[in-house]
C-alpha cells in the first residue's frame, strides 16, 4: 500500500482552506494517528527548505556538516573551489554512510567499504575493483540536493521543483532592518525532547494567547497590549514592543518572532537571535533544537547578559514543553476533536493549518510518486 492510498478515506472538505472567523481547527487525529507521520514527511518536510546549520560550520574549503532532512541523511560540503554543495550522505556502492558528523578533509570516505568521493560529489577511489566490468565511474557520483543560504543560515531541499529559498524569506530582512542577522555570532546549541507531535509545538509557538497564563515572567517583558500578528505567504510574524523598564535585553526595543513554514523560527530580540527548529520524532514526540547568536561575545557584561538570557529562555522552554505535553494528552482524549480560533491571537496557527492542508492536498493529488533526483554528473555541471 502506498502512502497516498492509505489516505483514500480522508474527507476532501478537511483539506480545504478556510477563512479565520468561521474556521475550525484540524482534527485531533492529525496529531496522534501514526499514519500522518509519513504524510508529514513526504508532503511537508521533503518538499520544503529545511535548516541544517550555520554557514560557519562549513566556512572553509575542505569542510562538511552532516544532518538529516525528512528522515534522509544529508551532507553539505565546501569544496576546494569554495562552492557550497549538498548530497545524500549515502555511498553509491551499497548505501553505507559517508560522514558520521561534521568534519574536514580532501575526500569523503564510506564507513562501510572505503569508497571515496571528492567534496564536489565525484567518485574518486574504489578499492579492489579491478575485475569489475563495464563500470562508469562518472555515473556513480553522489546524488546531489538543492542547498542555499540566507543570512548565514544553511538550508537543504529534497524537492528539485521547490521554489527558491529567497521566496521563503521574502521581506524578512527588510522587516527587521537595520538588524543584520548575519553579523551575529554563534554561542550555544540547546535541545529539548518533547512528548508531543511536532505540530503541537509549532502551534504553541504561533500564538501569544497562552503567554499570560503559561509564561508569567515572559509576559512582563512585553507591552502586551500592542502584541500583533502579521501573515505572509510563507511566514507568520508575531511582534511586540518590549517594556520601557530595564530588562535583560536593555531598555525598550522590540521582539520579533518569525515562523517559516513548516518548522523553523527566528526569535529576534535586541542583540540576540535564537533559531528554533522543530523535528518530528515519531507520531507523538518531537525534538526542538535552539541555536543562540549574539552581537557581543567579548565583554564580561555581555557574558553576564548571555548567561541570564540562556537561563531565562530555558525556563520559558520548560513551560512550553510542559503545556505541549498536556495538550498532546488532551488530543488523544475522547472529549476533544476540533476547536475554533481566536481571531485576535491565533491567526498564526490558522495560517499554519491552512498551509498544512494545502501541502497535504497538493501531494495527495499527485498522480505519481515523486522520483529522487538524478546522481550528480560532473560533466554537465555548470
Amino acid at each position: 500500500m502506498t502512502i497516498r492510498s492509505a489516505f483514500s478515506d480522508l474527507a476532501p472538505e478537511l483539506l480545504r482552506e478556510q477563512t479565520l472567523p468561521r474556521a475550525e481547527t484540524i482534527p485531533s487525529a492529525w496529531f496522534v494517528d501514526a499514519r500522518f507521520e509519513a504524510l508529514d514527511r513526504e508532503a511537508v518536510f521533503a518538499r520544503s527548505w529545511q535548516y541544517v546549520g550555520h554557514e560557519g560550520r562549513v566556512a572553509e574549503p575542505g569542510t562538511w556538516l552532516a544532518s538529516e532532512v525528512a528522515g534522509e541523511p544529508v551532507i553539505v560540503t565546501r569544496a576546494e573551489d569554495g562552492t557550497l554543495r549538498a548530497f545524500y550522505n549515502v555511498c553509491r556502492h551499497r548505501g553505507g554512510p559517508l560522514a558520521l558528523g561534521d568534519g574536514c578533509g580532501r575526500v569523503l570516505k564510506c564507513q562501510y567499504h572505503g569508497w571515496t568521493y571528492r567534496l564536489d560529489g565525484r567518485l574518486r577511489g574504489v578499492p579492489h575493483w579491478n575485475l569489475v566490468e563495464l563500470f562508469d565511474r562518472d555515473a556513480y557520483g553522489l546524488v546531489s540536493l538543492r542547498v542555499d543560504t540566507w543570512e548565514g543560515l544553511v538550508f537543504v531541499n529534497l524537492d528539485p521543483a521547490a521554489a527558491p529559498l529567497a521566496e521563503t524569506f521574502a521581506g524578512v530582512a527588510e522587516r527587521i532592518a537595520p538588524v543584520r542577522l548575519r553579523d551575529l555570532v554563534f554561542r550555544e546549541r540547546v535541545e529539548y525532547d518533547v512528548r508531543a507531535n511536532w505540530k503541537v509545538y509549532v502551534e504553541n509557538y504561533l500564538e501569544g494567547y497562552h503567554v499570560p497564563i503559561v509564561h508569567p515572567e515572559l509576559v512582563k517583558l512585553y507591552d502586551f497590549s500592542s502584541y500583533d500578528t502579521e501573515i505572509s505567504e510563507t511566514w507568520s510574524l508575531q511582534h511586540s514592543p518590549l517594556t520601557r523598564d530595564e530588562h535583560i535585553y536593555g531598555k525598550g526595543g522590540r521582539a520579533w518572532y518569525f515562523c517559516m513554514f513548516p518548522n523553523f523560527m527566528l526569535n529576534i530580540l535586541p542583540g540576540r537571535l535564537q533559531t528554533n527548529l522543530v523535528l518530528p520524532d515519531g507520531p507523538e514526540r518531537c525534538r526542538v533544537v535552539f541555536e543562540y547568536f549574539y552581537a557581543d561575545l567579548e565583554t564580561p557584561e555581555a557574558w553576564a547578559r548571555i548567561a541570564e538570557d540562556l537561563a531565562f529562555a530555558d525556563r520559558v522552554q520548560e513551560e512550553d514543553v510542559e503545556i505541549c505535553e498536556h495538550v498532546q494528552r488532551g488530543l488523544r482524549s475522547r472529549g476533544y476533536d476540533r476547536g475554533r480560533f481566536s481571531v485576535n491571537f491565533e491567526g498564526g496557527v490558522f495560517h499554519f493549518q491552512n498551509r498544512l492542508r494545502r501541502a497535504w492536498r497538493e501531494w495527495l493529488e499527485g498522480d505519481v510518486e515523486r522520483r529522487p533526483p538524478e546522481p550528480l554528473d560532473p560533466r554537465n555541471e555548470d
